[in-house]
């Protein structure tokens, strides 16, 4: 009996995950394409739909979002290359401290160029919002610019939480 069924149940399984595969990659499509081709005029941002901006403050500013991404990308993709390259150096057998300095100095002004960048956007986008959406854009930026402690980035037990209530401290 088992002989029989085995390959129906096998069949089934295939079409299940057939089924499965594509309506994830469906969803995973409408996430990573903003707008259909008919030119919809919906916001695709979640943060500008967070502030609930109008069809007409999206019109003005999708398309500064857009040069800021390529932009962005620009100046990110030119950071990395720098990175990658301090690392190498200072991954060398014998460090060169001056090109070590150098490369730092490469770095910071290409944070610099981002920084105004970012800036130059929100100072655009300040243009097209009303104040109450000014002020919760704001809110947002402090809440999730705020310093989280030191070490939370490398890992560090307890780091970002206050003294004394680190996990891998014994309980009195």
């Amino acid at each position: 009996m088992w002989k029989k069924i085995a390959p129906l149940l096998i069949l089934l399984s295939v079409a299940l995950n057939i089924a499965f595969i594509s309506v994830w990659a469906v969803h995973a499509a409408r996430t990573h394409w903003p707008t259909d081709a008919a030119g919809d005029s919906e916001t695709w941002c979640p943060l500008h739909r967070r502030l609930n901006v109008t069809d007409e403050q999206w019109q003005r500013i999708e398309p500064r979002i857009a040069e800021f991404r390529a932009r962005s990308q620009t100046i990110c993709a030119d950071l990395n290359r720098l990175r990658t390259e301090l690392i190498d150096l200072i991954a060398s057998d014998n460090p060169d401290r001056d090109a070590i300095s150098a490369k730092q100095e490469e770095i910071r002004a290409g944070q610099q160029r981002m920084q105004e960048l970012v800036v130059e956007h929100l100072l655009a986008e300040k243009e097209v919002l009303t104040a109450e959406q000014q002020k919760e854009l704001f809110d947002l930026i402090r809440q999730r610019s705020a310093c989280h402690g030191p070490g939370r980035m490398m890992g560090l037990p307890g780091a970002g939480s206050s003294p004394g209530s680190r996990k891998d401290q014994p309980q009195e």
